[in-house]
This record gives structure tokens, C-alpha cells and sequence, in this order.
């Protein structure tokens, strides 16, 4: 029986694994749908952005109290994933705390800290529960935050509890194991929290034990893989990207926007200015559907954590106008599953009649924005909507005409008096004259 549980346990951990890899295998393919980007200067700053901002949370304890049980539930996570090896491997080899003999007293004191951290992911899991749909927080009850959105964020916080909860229980009904002899229970002694709960099992019998603490156990990994597998397709994602997200984040000043290649060589040919002789292919002008954008756009979009801090930050949407940067980055996100999802179908793609501009993102959403980069300065994992919003607009200006008219004004005095004002450029300095005649 034992040899058929382990085998069990290495199939599920197998099948698991295989899932897990293909739906990577996914999202980096549709990421790769983006346009090339190189992001690989000055690598020393890109990984001090990465620890400060990804693992470091920096940008998240601007608001102390929520940072701190954002650290608490992150640094858990992946430190009672230590304890998940362990676990592994007394499934797939069929023994019981196999580290437990090799590190002697040291063994207790870490099942005490890892307990420490799944008590504190518990209730920091229930707190945010509270936030969420009890308190009202204005960014965490938007329009976009409906539906799967709101589902997603609960089913993963009532995981996380169920999961911590599981862990404690399975190390109280081991210890009672322990004290009453019973085989194969290394005895280890009684752990810090998990012993609080003990009395909970002091009249069980010990098979009732035994198979309480089996099934907790099996419970727990197979809750882990799961959660491993969920992750990949919910908002959680960011808990993997934010690192590289963070890495290959811009590093040059949020305000600068970058010129697009063709229009420049074009400019500088005009100006008589030297350019090279091969001048850069046009493909379209902007985006207008998620291949137009760069690797790191899609990128940035799968790392959104729908915290909405950049909506709540955005001066357009706090005067009532439907520009949502955490709505931009979620509709980019959802436009390249659905073209990913038919890919691997072998259907249309990109070819299936609809755009991230115009089915997903509208007009009007895009011309509220002012481009003021709050949005990127609020974003705790240092995603861009802005630059998504700019690709988009440049296509309705370039490809559709379709600006504003005081906009269409504006580009024309540019374009023929090389400024916005509709003067002649000979006339430019005529204040001067009124200030020297004063």
C-alpha cells in the first residue's frame, strides 16, 4: 500500500509539474507576440530594482500597516515552501520528517518559525478578506473589479487560510502521534502554535490520528500543487513576475516618452541632419492591437496585481472619467489569453476580426488621460499603463486621425509654425518688444 501511495504522490507531483510547464510555456509564447524591446542596459541598477522593489516590497510600505502584512504573506509563502520540500520528499520516498534526524534540535525551532509565518499569512489573510468585502475601500470596489476579478482575489486568500490551517492541525494531530509512541512518528515535540491545538485531539483514537493527519497532509500538497497550477491563471501571477518585471522595468525618466524610429529618421531627413541609410520599416503607426506593443507592455500586463493604486491615483478617474489604468492593463491581459487561447487552438489569433483598441480599450478611455505618470509612480511592481495609453493614442492620431480637434489644431501649428500657438515663427519674440517699450 505504501509503495502505491508513493507512486500516487509521484504521478500527481508529475502531472502537476507537466501542467505547470505548458501553461508557462503559454504565457511566454504570448508574450514573445510582442515587439522586440531590448532591456539589457545597466544590469547592476536593473537587480537593485528588482530586490529593493520585488522581494524588498519598498514601494508597498508607503502605507506601513498594509505593507507589513503584505510582507508577512509574501515572505511566508515562499519560506514555508521550504518546509514544502520536505514534504515532497517523504512522498516520494514514503518517509516522515526526513530532515528531522539530520538537524537534530535545530528541526523544532524551524517547524517553530515556519509556524510563526502560517499563523501570521492566516491572520493577515483574514484581515485583507475584511478589506476586501467588508471595508470600503474605494480602489478594491471599481467597476473593472467584478465577476471573476472579485472571485479570484477571495478564492486565493480562503486558500491561503485553508492551506495554513491544514499545516497547523496536521502538526498538532502529529505531536499527539508522537507522545502516545505510535510508528513512524519521529518524535520532534511539540511545536510552538500547532501545540495550542493539541487538545482539540488529546480523545481521538489513534487511527481516527493517523488518518487525520494523513489526509491533512495529502491535503496540503495537493493544495499546494493546485495553487501552484491556479496561480499561473489568476492575478497572483505577480508573485513570479514582479521580479522580472522589476528587472526589465524602464530606468530612464518616467516622463520621456520615446520617439518612434521612423518618424525620427523621417524628421532628421528633413532637417538635413545626418541619418542612416536605410531608414527604420514602418509596420503601423502606434498599436492597435497587443502585437504592436513591446514584449515588456504584455509582460507588464500579466504582473498587474489589481491593487488598483494606479486608478486611485489617476486625476482623470477621480473627476468621473472612464480612464482606468488598472482596467488598461487588464483588458491587455485578457485581448492576449484570448489570442493566445486561440493559437493554441489553431484559430484566427490576431486574425479573429477584434483589437485591444476599439473591442477592449475605447476612445474615449484613452483621450482622458493627461500622461501624467501617476499611475506608474503608484504601481508597486513598477508597471507602465502609461506607456500602453501612448502606443494606442499614437494610432488613432497617426492611422485613424482621430484626435481631438484642438489636438488636430495644435499638430498642424506645430507642423507648420514649429510651435503650438498659431503665429508666425518670426513673430515669436514680439513680447520682448512690449517689455523693452515699457
Amino acid at each position: 500500500m505504501s509503495y502505491l501511495l508513493q507512486l500516487l504522490f509521484v504521478a500527481c507531483l508529475g502531472a502537476a509539474g507537466f501542467i505547470i510547464y505548458k501553461r508557462a510555456m503559454r504565457i511566454r509564447q504570448n508574450i514573445l507576440l510582442g515587439r522586440a524591446e531590448d532591456r539589457t542596459d545597466q544590469p547592476e541598477k536593473r537587480r537593485q530594482n528588482m530586490i529593493l522593489i520585488a522581494f524588498g516590497q519598498k514601494k508597498m510600505f508607503e502605507k506601513p500597516i498594509v505593507g507589513l502584512l503584505h510582507l508577512l504573506v509574501y515572505v511566508g509563502f515562499i519560506i514555508i515552501n521550504a518546509e514544502v520540500l520536505e514534504i515532497l520528499l517523504d512522498g516520494i520516498f514514503g518517509t516522515h520528517r526526513l530532515f528531522a534526524p539530520f538537524l537534530g534540535g535545530t528541526y523544532q525551532y524551524l517547524i517553530n518559525f515556519f509556524e510563526f509565518l502560517a499563523v501570521g499569512v492566516l491572520v493577515a489573510c483574514a484581515i485583507f478578506l475584511v478589506r476586501r468585502n467588508v471595508l470600503s475601500i474605494g480602489r478594491l470596489h471599481s467597476a473593472e473589479l467584478t465577476k471573476w476579478p472579485l472571485l479570484d482575489a477571495n478564492l486565493i486568500l480562503t486558500s491561503e487560510i485553508v492551506l495554513m490551517t491544514a499545516l497547523l492541525t496536521m502538526n498538532a494531530a502529529d505531536s499527539v502521534l508522537q507522545e502516545r509512541g505510535v510508528a513512524h512518528y519521529t518524535v520532534v515535540g511539540t511545536f510552538a502554535f500547532s501545540g495550542f491545538l493539541k487538545p482539540i485531539f488529546m480523545n481521538w483514537s489513534d487511527t481516527a490520528l493517523v488518518a487525520y493527519e494523513r489526509v491533512a497532509w495529502w491535503f496540503h500538497i495537493l493544495g499546494i500543487l493546485g495553487f501552484a497550477i491556479y496561480v499561473t491563471y489568476s492575478k497572483h501571477l505577480h508573485i513570479f513576475l514582479a521580479f522580472p518585471n522589476t528587472y526589465f522595468a524602464r530606468l530612464n525618466a518616467r516622463g520621456e516618452i520615446s520617439n518612434m524610429p521612423a518618424v525620427t529618421h523621417e524628421v532628421k531627413s528633413m532637417l538635413g541632419l545626418p541619418v542612416p541609410e536605410t531608414a527604420p520599416e514602418v509596420g503601423r503607426f502606434g498599436a492597435k492591437d497587443v502585437n504592436d506593443l513591446t514584449w515588456k507592455n504584455l509582460l507588464d500586463a500579466y504582473t498587474c496585481t489589481e491593487c488598483g493604486r494606479c486608478t486611485a491615483s489617476c486625476p482623470a478617474n477621480m473627476t468621473g472619467k472612464k480612464l482606468s489604468p488598472r482596467k488598461v492593463m487588464m483588458d491587455t491581459r485578457d485581448r492576449l489569453e484570448e489570442v493566445g487561447n486561440s493559437l493554441e487552438k489553431g484559430g484566427q489569433g490576431l486574425e479573429d476580426g477584434k483589437s485591444l483598441y476599439g473591442d477592449y480599450i475605447t476612445a474615449e478611455e484613452l483621450w482622458a488621460c493627461t500622461s501624467c505618470n501617476a499611475c506608474a509612480e503608484a504601481c508597486p511592481v513598477n508597471i507602465n499603463p502609461l506607456d500602453i495609453i501612448v502606443e494606442l493614442r499614437r494610432y488613432m492620431a497617426m492611422e485613424e486621425s482621430n484626435a481631438p480637434a484642438s489636438w488636430n489644431a495644435m499638430f498642424s501649428n506645430v507642423e507648420n509654425n514649429m510651435a503650438p500657438w498659431k503665429f508666425s515663427p518670426s513673430d515669436r519674440a514680439n513680447w520682448l518688444d512690449k517689455i523693452n517699450n515699457a
